[in-house]
């Protein structure tokens, strides 16, 4: 009795994967051509397909941003966190002096957008308390379901410290160009409908970065 109680007390640990292991599944083709996942501290995450609403929103956000001359960005692209995470957000807006011979990290990043839409808590709560632990000044959700940004600042080892939210008919400015007005309906794109939202969310509720 004493062996079987002791025995139903163990506890086992996730099988932990590295940067490196993560890129060498992925060349030896172990995930389908049309899959996509990040690694998330060491865990393989799935990441739900793009919807229409997510692309628009990207290609918005790229207008914006890709004219500026005192910035790179990069999107739906890997960014080196850790030996253990390099997630893919949604946009990346980069120091200019980032190198091309490597992937961005942390220190490079000036601005990180995700755009949500059954993903927003996992961005919230998994994504945002990962960027402020490595020190990324500034970050930005885009819920396309809550029609809605929310903006993220000054990190921390416990998560962002300052939150605010801009809806409709408001305008956003990130930290490193203050005078940069962002239209949050721009971003958005049309209001959601019902039958949009169905479409696009009809995936599943895993991730979507």
């Amino acid at each position: 009795m004493a062996v079987a109680a002791a025995a139903a007390d163990v506890q086992l640990a996730p099988r932990l994967f590295t940067v490196a292991e993560y890129e060498t599944m992925g060349r030896a083709g172990i995930f389908g051509p049309d899959e996509r996942t990040e690694l998330i501290e060491g865990q393989i995450t799935a990441i739900n397909p793009i919807g229409t609403g997510h692309m628009w929103a990207v290609s918005e956000l790229l207008r914006i941003f890709v004219p500026r001359g005192d910035v790179r960005v990069t999107a739906q692209s890997p960014l080196q966190m850790s030996t253990m995470s390099t997630p893919e957000p949604a946009l990346v807006v980069l120091l200019p002096t980032t190198p091309r011979t490597r992937k961005p990290t942390p220190a490079d990043a000036l601005l990180i957008i995700e755009v949500a839409d059954s993903s927003v808590t996992y961005d919230r709560e998994t994504k945002g308390p990962l960027y402020a632990r490595a020190g990324i000044p500034e970050y930005w959700i885009v819920d396309l379901n809550g029609e809605r940004v929310e903006q993220y600042r000054e990190p921390s080892a416990i998560g962002y410290r300052s939150m605010r939210l801009f809806l409709r008919d408001e305008q956003i400015a990130p930290a490193f160009a203050p005078d940069l007005a962002v239209s949050v309906d721009a971003v958005l794109g049309p209001p959601v409908t019902d039958e949009g939202a169905a479409s696009d969310t009809a995936a599943g509720a895993s991730a979507e970065g």
